[in-house]
């Protein structure tokens, strides 16, 4: 993995005083991107030259400073644009006061292998590889080899199944089918849309060696032989396994010894997709349906059944006949099923579900021609033609799960039907009103994993591009794409990046490999590629159980009283890496890799 340690600083920037700050994008610009860095503090922009060199000190010309309200805490604002600068190169903003005295400066980068000469496609995978149970190759170790005992099924109760596998999904153990076909989805994607970008280093355990295969695909595949494990039988699914009893354990996951009354570090339970609501003690989720959860293993087997068809032909025909039989009980299933908690009331609170059928009825078709299953994919992406967190204020945790609607992408027969780029165009322009007043042009809603959301909303941007032909919305891709890595209140990049390849990332994330040595090397190596939750609502990250700081908070400054983020493990509303998150930056960053 020593290819990923980096000693050059890119993009860094000088902070002086909190009164004058400028954010530019750490990792770099294309030369074709709209270029811009954004000024914030006290002194009006009028009141301000903003002088642009070269490595030689040479003068250049700023295209134009135009001035914005603020987002948070900033007092004035401005995004300072330099677009018309596209040489490759090492460049210098540097902020002037009306004394003439340079108060703030930020270096940045220009060219054409801005994110892949940090093969930044790959990171995700690193992350996802130490994700991954039963066999872990981070630790070196098995883990949750007992899995599981069947609970709240009238039919299956307390029988076991073998569903060790999979990844766990964030910095706990659980496992959730939801979250793990999203991913698995995600990857093949990516993949499938930029085949010439991935690397073969790792084998099919994740540990270091090629086998002939990339890595994504190993990767995605360790995602399909889980599933294949949670559907093991026709007709029966299942969505889960574990619960919030898992967070009274934060160390290795081969340590793990939480008794979920099977007896301390044994069997956990496994729950089924399930059309009503349901928890084990007091509380219980509002389940209305199967189609949701079910919808999501057609739609992964169907794409794993495309991409593999070549490399692997029996796989792919076992996995287009789960696709099949997954659509059709999804079809009988409608309604959206939701995660179990059972201590706590918190929950991926998916109330959504015909995105799931359309994105796995334009899966089949794309995998067998099969008209009807084109109409089906119209017909529900005409009962929900946006997604609804876009143009939003709030939403509840997952609630609009996916963060976007691939079917519409699929659907449209490789970008042609001038109908589904129009759903993707009207929730861009939600967006686009929402942060139309601000000095990051950022319409996100802050809510939990607003990252994710960010990430969905950049790769919704370059489909509706690509598929429409039209670019009004690359300045809102490309701020968003910005934001992510450091033009941002904070100046933080929201991607765990190796030490020295940018000026700030993500040091202390709520993860247990944050805090320890793994294989004699800091567990934050194992964590690269990771996306953190991101910035919440101050009132979110008041209103949290446990949530805390444990160290003093370096973005003090930046904090205010509407948004904040923290680098701190405690607070795992901001800070905390995630499986499907993670998973979704494959497509983006392939794309600027290409």
């Amino acid at each position: 993995m020593k290819n990923f340690i980096l000693t050059l600083v890119l993009g860094t920037a000088v902070f002086l005083p909190v009164s004058a700050t400028i954010r530019v994008n750490q990792v770099g610009y294309l030369p074709s991107d709209i270029k811009v860095a954004v000024y914030f503090g006290e002194n009006s922009p009028e009141n301000l030259t903003f002088e642009l060199s070269d490595s030689n000190s040479n003068s250049l010309p700023i295209d134009s400073v135009v001035s914005y309200g603020p987002l948070g805490m900033e007092q004035n604002a401005c995004r300072v644009y330099f677009s018309s600068l596209s040489s490759t190169g090492n460049y210098t903003l540097s902020l002037v006061d009306e004394k003439g005295d340079k108060i703030e400066k930020a270096d940045f980068y220009i060219g054409n292998d801005a994110y892949s000469r940090l093969n930044l496609n790959e990171l995700p995978l690193v992350y996802l590889r130490q994700q991954r149970c039963g066999y872990n190759p981070a630790h070196l170790a098995e883990c949750h080899l007992n899995d599981g005992i069947v609970v709240l099924s009238d039919s299956l109760e307390g029988q076991h199944f073998d569903v060790t596998g999979g990844w766990h999904d964030a910095s706990d153990y659980l496992q959730y089918l939801p979250t793990s076909a999203n991913t698995v989805y995600q990857m093949l994607f990516a993949y499938r849309e930029f085949p010439d970008v991935w690397a073969d280093e790792f084998d099919a355990r994740g540990d270091m060696g090629p086998n002939g295969v990339p890595d994504i695909l190993d990767e995605a595949r360790w995602g399909l032989e889980w599933m294949m494990k949670m559907n093991p039988r026709d007709g029966i699914y299942f969505n889960q396994i574990a619960d919030d009893r898992d967070h009274r354990y934060s160390g290795v996951p081969q340590n793990d010894s939480v008794d979920y009354d099977f007896g301390p570090g044994g069997s956990r339970p496994v729950y089924p997709v399930s059309g009503k609501p349901y928890g084990l003690r007091e509380y219980k989720n509002r389940s209305t349906g199967e189609a949701s959860s079910v919808g999501k293993f057609a739609s992964a087997f169907a794409i794993g059944s495309e991409v593999f068809s070549d490399i692997d032909p029996d796989f792919s025909a076992e996995l287009a006949v789960r696709s099949r039989k997954a659509l059709d009980h999804a079809l009988a299933n409608p309604g959206a099923s939701q995660t179990a908690c059972c201590v706590s009331p918190y929950f991926y609170e998916e109330d959504n579900w015909v995105d799931d059928v359309e994105l796995a009825a334009a899966a089949l078709y794309r995998l067998q021609g099969n008209v009807s299953d084109l109409e089906t994919a119209r017909k529900m992406a005409l009962r929900e033609e946006v997604t609804p967190w876009m143009g939003a204020d709030t939403a509840r945790h997952y609630q609009w799960y996916p963060f976007i609607n691939l079917g519409h992408f699929e659907a449209s027969e490789d970008g042609k039907l001038t109908e589904f780029s129009e759903l993707y165009r009207k929730g861009l322009q939600r967006v686009a009103d929402r942060g139309s007043d601000n000095v990051y042009l950022f319409g996100v809603p802050f809510v939990w994993c607003s990252n994710n959301l960010t990430v969905a909303l950049v790769t919704q941007a370059m489909l509706y591009r690509q598929m429409s032909g039209d670019d009004s919305f690359l300045e809102l891709e490309t701020a968003a794409r910005d934001w992510l890595f450091g033009v941002n209140p904070w100046g933080q990049t929201m991607i765990i990046m190796p030490e020295g390849a940018v000026e700030s990332s993500p040091l202390d994330s709520h993860s247990a490999m944050s805090n320890i040595e793994v294989q004699g090397r800091p567990g934050r190596d194992f964590l690269i590629g990771g996306l953190v939750d991101g910035p919440v609502y101050a009132t979110i990250f008041n209103s949290l159980r446990g949530v805390h700081l444990r160290h003093d908070d370096r973005f003090s400054s930046y904090q205010s009283e509407r948004v904040v983020y923290h680098d701190d493990y405690s607070d795992y509303s901001t800070n905390e890496p995630t499986m499907d998150g993670t998973a979704s930056l494959t497509y983006m960053l392939g794309r600027l890799c290409k």
